[in-house]
């Protein structure tokens, strides 16, 4: 198990739900908005393997998350309209799995749409994944961008829910970065 956050951190686990790859990511975010790499990864399922099977194999993969890193919410990205209905139906069974998931282990939720996450992370709504990748890899300090894409998403789905949830704390404490102030100004012009 990893060590726990530091007082006042926020640990949140970040799912992009997939049948096939379904990448998760878990950081921790300070409340003047920094961050920090805990875990990335994907759970993987075989599409030619039953649909049972592979929901289970979804739903231990995240159990096994949930229990090696601890996370005090789960972020999953919102199942959005695709014109591949088979695809769309995969990302909403497993983005369910995630949501029940949560639920058992007594974790608070929350869903947000993809275009809230690329406005989050990079200050524009309609970011390509090329550019959440190089914001998400920036923010936390990483070497290399993170890989593969699910991944990436995962860790900007995490860090869009705590920088949305932080908003007081984050206005308190400190510079933020330019895609934070573009969130935020977007908020207060929303809230009008």
């Amino acid at each position: 198990m990893t060590t726990p956050p530091a007082r006042g951190v926020l640990r949140v686990l970040g799912i992009d739900p997939g049948l096939t790859r379904c990448g998760v990511g878990v950081v921790d975010v300070s409340p003047d908005r920094s961050a920090r790499l805990v875990h990335v990864g994907v759970v993987r399922s075989d599409p030619a393997a039953a649909i049972e099977q592979r929901l289970a194999i979804i739903a231990a993969g995240l159990r096994a998350v949930i229990d090696d890193h601890a996370p005090e919410v789960v972020a999953v990205e919102r199942v959005f309209a695709q014109h591949n209905r088979q695809t769309v139906m995969g990302t909403a069974q497993a983005s369910g799995i995630a949501l029940l998931v949560a639920g058992e282990r007594g974790l608070p939720a929350a869903t947000h749409t993809p275009s809230e996450v690329k406005a989050a992370v990079t200050g524009y709504g309609a970011a390509d994944k090329r550019q959440v990748q190089a914001m998400v890899a920036r923010v936390l300090r990483l070497d290399a961008l993170p890989q593969p894409a699910d991944a990436a998403d995962a860790l900007a789905i995490a860090l869009c829910h705590a920088w949305r949830g932080g908003r007081a704390a984050a206005a308190a404490s400190g510079p933020l970065t330019p895609a934070q102030r573009a969130w935020a100004d977007a908020e207060r012009l929303a809230r009008r």
